[in-house]
């Protein structure tokens, strides 16, 4: 890198001295500039200007004072308003020079650093802006939502699945396994069929018997029957005959 020459180191010098003059002077202007006591002193003059705006009982004390320039002061008096909590009234004087008396500039109701204010006006566009923002968002995150729910509903029937194929298999008997095995062997379900036909011949025969010995035992009892009135018609005609013999003698 070439060196600087002269006349640049120069300018360089002079530009860097500039600077910090005018740091100095900035500096001793704060410095110099204090509370004009002629104008902190204009209490009446401060008041009597906010009773031109306001009604007497809605002012307080002053409670403090702004230094906003060399003879230029604002002084701070409590508000009593109704309904304004943390605010205070200013009154800023000035006067043109030390042997000029002060004047009122302006007067008006500031909030304090307590006081409850309104948020900041917002154009009918951004607040439509933000509320669409907003809501895509809601929807963004729905549908989110929505997708995490899907997948958790799918694994809980994939779990409800691998579960039935655990309860098939107990103590390890394979259920599905024993279920075959019974459908592939018939011969069982034939002998049941046998059993339960032989069952029910047996119960016929047995009717059968007692019905043919009922109907036995009844045609018996007639037969009897008949044999007992034949031999008492035949001892009633016999005992006729003798009658008829012995009214002949």
């Amino acid at each position: 890198m070439p060196e600087a020459t002269e006349p640049e180191q120069a300018v360089a010098e002079s530009a860097e001295s500039a600077e910090s003059a005018e740091s100095a002077e900035s500096a001793e202007s704060a410095a110099v500039v204090v509370a004009d006591e002629v104008l902190l002193s204009a209490v009446d003059l401060a008041r009597r200007a906010l009773l031109e705006v306001t009604a007497p009982e809605t002012v307080g004390s002053v409670v403090g004072h702004l230094v906003e320039g060399e003879h230029v002061l604002t002084l701070l008096f409590a508000s009593d308003l109704r309904g304004y909590p943390g605010w205070h009234w200013s009154v800023t004087l000035s006067r043109f020079d030390d042997n000029a008396e002060p004047t009122v500039l302006e007067t008006e109701l500031m909030p304090g650093e307590t006081a409850l204010l309104a948020p900041d006006w917002v154009p009918w566009s951004e607040r439509l802006a933000d509320y669409r923002a907003a809501q895509e968002a809601i929807a963004a995150e729905g549908g989110e939502a929505d997708d995490e729910h899907d997948d958790e509903h799918d694994d809980d029937e994939h779990d409800e699945l691998d579960d039935d194929v655990d309860d098939d298999e107990f103590d390890g008997i394979d259920i599905d396994a024993l279920g075959a095995v019974e459908d592939a062997d018939p011969a069982d379900d034939d002998d049941a069929d046998d059993d339960e036909s032989d069952e029910d011949d047996g119960s016929d025969e047995s009717d059968d018997d007692d019905e043919s010995d009922e109907d036995d035992g009844s045609d018996e009892s007639d037969d009897d029957d008949e044999s007992d009135e034949d031999a008492d018609s035949e001892a009633g005609a016999d005992s006729g005959d003798q009658s008829a013999e012995r009214s002949d003698d």
